[in-house]
């Protein structure tokens, strides 16, 4: 069998106070930034807030630093602007303007296309702007997009414990929905750091995340029951969740290297429609590999010193 990495013999358990002290800093920041989309308060997309977004293209280059202005002077100071790449299309743009407030309650109408387009007339009178499609979301309708997302989020971590409670032990189950819950939490912590907008696709990439946070866990775990069928009869409890971390060592690595590679690549030639979402799943792989190996494990290990009991 090839191995990416040779015989390793690692002390992760060791290392288990670091790794706590480190994670809990990443949950606390998640945490944050949760009570901040529960509020309504981080960086949401119009999916979450409502607003219009409007897609068309320019006749002749432009400046989007005009365009900005024009926006900015006709009452939407929070319009995004991206130009887009598309076969054939040249000039193209995506205008994104929310609904934030009452000041801006209106974002979300056909009316506020119409606003748009003829801040655009006035301020490009020489350069046609044409219109290929607007989408129009309202606030309650985000409203109620954010709140499901969110249930989505917490049902997706029951799921994930009663799984591995059923597989494992509830022990198990319960260090494997933590560490789920710490990269999710983790991927959206360092978004809200950032002030990385928030949209569906995020939510996506964080359920996806989870499934593959729990398949990581449960490869590591599947070794850990093997070895443990000889606890308390050869060697130490702790020796043996070291033992079983770095035989999967390298099959971890090379899982990891693998999805990173198709994930990168979505990333930079993705386009900007798929950027935050492989942006979320490129940190979330990496973060789902740390928890499989110094949150998930170390946790058993927590639990079995104060409360000691035989594995089947």
């Amino acid at each position: 069998m090839f191995r990416i990495l040779s015989k390793t013999n690692i002390n992760f358990i060791g290392l288990r106070k670091i790794s706590f002290v480190l994670s809990a800093i990443l949950i606390l920041l998640g945490l944050v930034a949760f009570m901040s989309i529960l509020l309504g308060k981080a960086n949401m997309g119009i999916d979450f807030t409502g607003g219009t977004m409007i897609e068309g293209s320019f006749e002749k280059p432009i400046d989007i630093g005009n365009l900005r202005t024009a926006l900015i002077k006709g009452g939407f100071p929070e319009a995004s602007i991206q130009e887009l790449k598309a076969e054939d299309v040249e000039n193209f743009y995506l205008i994104r303007v929310k609904t934030v407030g009452e000041e801006n309650v209106e974002a979300g109408t056909v009316e506020t296309v119409n606003v748009i387009l003829g801040l655009i007339e006035e301020a490009f009178s020489e350069n046609s702007f044409r219109k290929d499609s607007h989408h129009i979301i309202g606030a309650l309708v985000g409203g109620d997009l954010r709140n499901a997302a969110v249930k989505a989020v917490l049902l997706a971590a029951v799921g994930i414990l009663i799984y591995i409670w059923l597989r494992f032990d509830f022990r198990f189950g319960v260090a494997a929905t933590i560490a789920t819950v710490h990269d999710v939490l983790t991927v959206l912590g360092i978004f809200w750091i950032l002030g990385i907008e928030i949209d569906l696709l995020v939510i996506t990439a964080l359920l996806t995340l989870a499934g593959y946070s729990l398949t990581d866990s449960v490869v590591v775990f599947d070794r850990i029951r093997e070895n443990l069928r000889l606890f308390r009869k050869k060697g130490d409890f702790v020796a043996t969740i070291n033992t079983s971390i770095n035989e999967v060592l390298s099959r971890t690595v090379i899982t990891t290297v693998t999805v990173l590679l198709v994930i990168l690549t979505i990333l930079f030639f993705g386009g900007h429609v798929l950027f935050t979402f492989s942006l979320a799943l490129a940190i979330g792989v990496l973060v789902g590999t740390y928890s499989s190996v110094f949150v998930a494990s170390p946790i058993v290990v927590e639990w079995e010193a104060h409360s000691p009991k035989r594995f089947k």
